[in-house]
């Protein structure tokens, strides 16, 4: 199985490999995606501007006929044409370099778009701030369905270049939700709202925004505080071992795709090793981590390395990667995973040709990884596997 290349270079297959995977239409894609391939031919940072003029075209036709399904009171009918819209805006805004022209005004219709959306939709999802220093962590909560009293939870982190929404539509909060089991999508510093609206650049010490992020959940009366785990996508499988490293009251944890060394793979990424997830990308790494030249952003990326970590995790946690992962190798999979001495219940899973799953994060079938995932937490955290 393999992710669909329908450009020539990665960066921007994956970015429609996401679209298909969370909930894009087919037509839709491919009219936004037929006047780009010329462009493309010129390498992953040339026509992202062109990229953007396109994909935007598209999802302010879909909000028009959205407004006209409004008029008509077909609001079920507006609500899904929003929730495509939303996700080609974010999809368009994160191909661009930051500060780029109009990058800020998309990403802001995204959002509009979103919550009118699943609000029209009847999608049983909310928006919340946590309050963080003299900030806010912006998130969205995912109830349970069918707990009667609290109900276990799942803290959601994104990787680099993700927000909120894309977890959302990643329908592993879903999958947890049918499997009684709520979830919190996170915009943690460096993602999402909490740096373009915000400022808020990453750091290594993730557990610095951990642990406000576990109390704000814990404090909610339908969510049972002894059963919430932590899981990431991409970065953060750098990100939600670490928390839950240095935050002992979470129950239990997994990865989707392990990130054992990012630092490492940025010294590899210089020398041209692997895939990129984004175009601009070391224009986008100095931005996420707020450095001044690229000698700022690899001291600031210096940390981000799990050694000496894992093996303060005391609780169940599981490792997954792809077998044909282009972006982090599957050794970092293994070295997370051979460092969970101290676990109380330890697993790797590396997803093979024989089910899917085999790219980064399994951008050619996220449903494997979903599945896997939350049944992992149905069974740890005391939810329902039928």
């Amino acid at each position: 199985m393999a992710m669909f290349d329908y450009f020539p270079n990665y960066v921007w297959n994956l970015t429609v490999a996401i679209a298909l995977a969370s909930g894009g239409e087919m037509g839709e894609i491919m009219d936004m995606c037929q006047p780009l391939r010329s462009r493309a031919q010129a390498g992953e940072d040339v026509g992202t501007a062109d990229f953007l003029r396109a994909w935007v075209a598209v999802a302010e036709r879909l909000e028009g006929l959205a407004a006209e399904d409004v008029a008509a009171g077909r609001l079920l009918s507006s609500g899904d044409k929003l929730k495509r819209a939303a996700l080609y805006y974010i999809l368009a805004e994160r191909m661009q370099a930051a500060g780029s022209e109009g990058r800020i005004e998309t990403y802001r219709k995204g959002l509009a778009a979103f919550l009118a959306g699943t609000a029209q939709s009847g999608d049983r999802v909310s928006r919340f701030e946590i309050p963080y220093g003299g900030n806010t962590i912006p998130v969205l909560y995912t109830p349970a369905e069918g707990v009667e009293g609290p109900a276990p939870a799942v803290v959601y982190l994104n990787g680099l270049d993700s927000c909120k929404e894309l977890l959302y539509w990643s329908f592993l909060p879903h999958a947890l939700a049918r499997r009684g089991i709520a979830t919190l999508c996170v915009d943690q510093p460096g993602t999402g709202e909490s740096l373009r609206l915000q400022g808020m650049t990453a750091h290594h010490d993730s557990e610095a925004w951990g642990t406000p992020v576990f109390d704000w959940l814990a404090a909610r009366p339908d969510v049972d505080a002894a059963r919430i785990g932590i899981t990431g996508i991409s970065l953060g499988g750098y990100y939600a071992p670490r928390v839950c490293a240095f935050e002992p009251r979470f129950a239990s944890g997994a990865v989707w795709g392990a990130n054992h060394n990012w630092a490492e793979v940025q010294a590899r990424r210089l020398r041209r090793e692997g895939e990129n997830p984004v175009p601009h990308y070391w224009n986008h790494v100095m931005w996420v981590f707020g450095a001044k030249d690229m000698d700022d952003f690899f001291a600031k990326a210096r940390g981000m390395c799990l050694d000496g970590v894992m093996d303060r995790i005391r609780v169940p946690f599981l490792i997954t990667h792809g077998a044909q992962d282009r972006q982090i190798s599957p050794d970092y999979a293994q070295q997370s995973y051979d460092q969970l001495v101290n676990s109380t219940r330890r697993e790797l899973k590396i997803f093979t040709e024989r089910e899917g799953g085999v790219e980064h994060v399994g951008a050619d079938n996220m449903s494997f990884g979903r599945s896997y995932i939350a049944d992992w937490f149905a069974e740890t955290l005391g939810g329902r596997l039928g």
